[in-house]
């Protein structure tokens, strides 16, 4: 058996005993990338770490005890009452704002992650506090991401049309940003209606208030009252500044989500240590774990030449059509693991030779690659995922994880089929 072989088997190994002996993930999968990576791969630990992924273990850590000050302090309810108030106290377009949020902050340039860790944190409380499902909201927030996420001056969007006009192939900008678009307001749509989206109308502010004889906003797990909420005190405009400050950081000067996180956190830290030791145990250590272990296995596996291997497989088929099927396939499988860019960045070429035999449409299926490789960002173990697992509070976060891995697996089985059927068979001929 193939050392390629051997490390695939190894990571379905983990998943089944993870899923039947409730063990962490992450845990299992440092195990397993030490035994790999030394029995199978050769690798010394400087090679297996090579794979952690460090950044992304600070935005996690970063945003998250933000985001834990920010609760503590009442920042959170805060805004949630401006984002009632927004809507009219109209709770069933809350998702939406969500949504649209997250879609213009990455249309206009945020990296995905960016945008999703800015808004998840309070799309997610506002959850919490209204008895709506945080899968719902979370998957709103992802997807609303993905749907702004390949405008022409978007990053995802710059770097595909990069990667079409340097190997030489036909693209369409605007095909692919609303190829994205559409495709995530779909899923989106049908999201909201299966977990409960339709039966928030009717909802607001005020019928909250009546029913429960209190303002309704007074759900939060430290007791704060509506009253309270609405007041800006000295720490909430401080940590209201540092969102700002955050969002200024990302978007304008282009700095580390995470890094940027972690110096505001200290800074109010040092002038209200209260809220900040508070926050300190609510950073989601499991999540990081759980996510740091998997992506470290999936290093390895990109190290041993396992994701090559992969790749190449499919690409000597044959068939163009089935190819092309099977190429959107592996986008989603791995980009559901590893970084979408990264996996765009190199399926993109994979699919150059029988592109170049002209039975296929280059610009349908450089966009169904896209597609595939980004809608999938809602599985646990995805940047965009984690942060959400992350930032949900008040939530049984195994029972929660649950619900994202499967979620993240039915949108890998159905979605690129879905593309590939809707963008490539058209083209096809």
């Amino acid at each position: 058996m193939s050392a390629e072989l051997i490390s695939i088997l190894v990571l379905v190994v983990v998943f089944v005993i993870a899923t039947t002996r409730s063990i962490n993930m992450g845990a299992l999968a440092f195990a397993a990338a030490f035994g790999v990576g030394e029995l199978v791969a050769d690798l010394d630990a400087d090679g297996i770490f090579a794979g952690f992924p460090g950044d992304l273990f600070v935005v996690l850590v970063g945003v998250t005890y933000l985001f834990a000050i920010a609760r503590a302090n009442g920042t959170t309810d805060w805004l949630v009452h401006a984002a009632i108030r927004l809507v009219r106290g109209r709770i069933v377009l809350i998702p939406w704002v969500m949504f649209a949020i997250t879609g213009a902050l990455t249309a206009i340039g945020a990296v995905s992650p960016a945008a999703v860790a800015i808004v998840a944190p309070i799309a997610l409380s506002f959850a919490a506090r209204y008895g709506i499902s945080p899968l719902l909201m979370g998957a709103l927030v992802v997807h609303g991401a993905q749907a702004g996420g390949f405008s022409p001056i978007s990053i995802y969007g710059s770097i595909v049309n990069g990667v079409v006009e340097r190997e030489n192939l036909p693209g369409n900008e605007l095909v692919l940003f609303f190829a994205s678009l559409v495709v995530n307001l779909i899923i989106a749509s049908v999201v909201f209606v299966l977990f409960g989206g339709l039966k928030l109308k009717g909802r607001d502010l005020a019928t909250e208030a009546r029913a429960e004889g209190k303002d309704g906003a007074a759900k939060d797990g430290d007791g704060a009252l509506a009253a309270d909420s609405a007041q800006l005190s000295p720490a909430r405009i401080a940590t209201l500044t540092a969102l700002a400050a955050l969002v200024v950081a990302v978007l304008v000067f282009d700095l580390d989500a995470g890094l940027s996180s972690i110096t505001l956190a200290v800074v109010l830290s040092t002038f209200w240590p209260d809220a900040s030791r508070r926050a300190v145990s609510e950073v989601a250590w499991p999540t990081v774990l759980l996510i740091c272990g998997v992506l470290t296995y999936v290093g390895v596996l990109e190290e041993m030449g396992t994701i090559d291997y992969a790749g190449n497989a499919v690409g000597d088929i044959g068939v163009p059509l089935l190819a092309a099927v099977l190429l959107c396939y592996i986008a989603a499988i791995i980009s559901a693991f590893a970084s979408s860019v990264g996996i765009m960045g190199a399926l993109i070429p994979l699919a150059v030779p029988f592109l170049a035999q002209g039975e296929i449409g280059a610009v349908g299926m450089i966009a169904a690659l896209a597609v595939s490789a980004t809608v999938v960002d809602v599985s646990p173990f995805s940047t965009n995922g984690a942060l959400v697992l992350a930032a949900a509070p008040d939530v049984d976060r195994e029972r929660f994880f649950r619900q994202l891995m499967v979620y993240g697996g039915i949108v890998v089985a159905v979605v690129p089929a879905a593309v590939w059927l809707a963008l490539v068979v058209p083209g096809f001929g």
